[in-house]
């Protein structure tokens, strides 16, 4: 019989005709691959907008305030033989291990990315702080699992590689001249992703265009640049990668980011990446990641360098050994085990 695992998350979870949505990949694949070793119930919070990947789970609870998720948490510590995991911190999963351990339970809180990073990056100092004051308590009471090493602050616990990609990524890279320079963004549209930025830095460059694959459906976004694109939120896994395809270099210019997994597809399809310095902590050991700066000299200059070397780079990330999400499972559900 397997063990219950009650996964506690601060997303936006849509439902339409019994089918669940959400915007977040990790939200939908992490729950979906612990399911077949756990009997997986997901709790997330309620959304009013469409969603874009649908989570194949049988056990979905969409809650619309912290007051319903504590209730839900009461309930179930009445239940013998449950794993609690909660999906970063945020002020609504702080609350939720407060109240686990006022119940005798300890929490597995996944931290699969920087929260220092996004805090600062949405209210500056005083984020960072609030999110020091919860990380703080929470490294006390909770056991730790992080997609990367630095994010766990010296604090102990167990580190694990996420990743969504399977063999139809590798399957024959098409290859790129590059003439003109066809960025390629896929992700949210936030402030703390930087893309307002990276729209600024191309403004008017009729050489660089770049497609942002991320859109919310009825949502109007503040970018309106003839050489910038904006598509919905891709969930076919072939669509997107015919994007990567057809264009030659990935760009990620976020502030803040954890383990991206964007960036694994990129390297999968062997696109160059660029990346600027705040996140330079992702490149780890793979090739074929280069490293700009915020200002147009030097973002230009790396463009170029790119240009110049295109087929030597893409030969050398032939050489990325990249993890896989059978590999990421396999790893997430041994860290939970590992904790009795």
């Amino acid at each position: 019989m397997k063990k219950k695992l009650f996964i506690f998350s601060n997303e936006s979870i849509f439902i339409q005709d019994e089918k669940y949505f959400c915007d977040n990949i990790d939200l939908k694949s992490s729950p979906e691959g612990l399911n077949k070793k756990f009997e997986v119930n997901l709790f997330g919070r309620k959304s009013s907008k469409k969603r874009a990947h649908e989570i194949k789970l049988k056990k979905i609870k969409i809650l619309s305030n912290i007051f319903s998720y504590l209730s839900e948490v009461v309930k179930s510590t009445k239940i013998e033989n449950i794993k609690y995991l909660v999906i970063s911190i945020s002020p609504y999963t702080f609350l939720i291990c407060m109240f686990l351990k006022l119940f005798g339970k300890t929490p597995i809180v996944y931290l699969r990315s920087d929260g220092y990073g996004e805090y600062k990056a949405i209210l500056g100092s005083l984020g960072k702080l609030i999110y020091h004051l919860m990380f703080s308590f929470i490294s006390l009471i909770s056991n730790l699992i992080s997609c990367r090493n630095y994010i766990l602050r010296g604090k102990k616990g167990k580190v694990i590689y996420p990743s969504q990609l399977d063999s139809v990524w590798f399957k024959k890279p098409k290859t790129q001249e590059v003439k003109n320079f066809k960025l390629l963004y896929v992700g949210r549209i936030r402030v703390e992703k930087g893309i307002y930025s990276l729209a600024s830095l191309i403004k008017n460059k009729r050489d660089i265009s770049l497609t942002i694959v991320g859109a919310e459906k009825q949502t109007s976004y503040k970018i309106n640049q003839s050489n910038i694109k904006i598509q919905l939120a891709q969930n076919n896994k072939l669509r997107l990668i015919k994007y990567y395809d057809d264009h030659n270099i990935f760009i990620l210019p976020s502030f803040t980011e954890g383990h991206p997994m964007v960036l694994l597809e990129a390297l999968a399809r062997r696109r160059p990446v660029i990346i600027f310095e705040d996140i330079k902590h992702v490149i780890g050991d793979k090739r074929g990641i280069f490293v700009a700066k915020r200002n147009y000299l030097n973002f230009f200059g790396t463009l170029n360098q790119i240009k110049k070397n295109y087929k030597k780079i893409q030969k050398e990330m032939m050489k990325n050994k990249l993890p896989t999400n059978k590999e990421f499972i396999e790893d997430f559900v041994k860290a939970i085990d590992d904790y009795k």
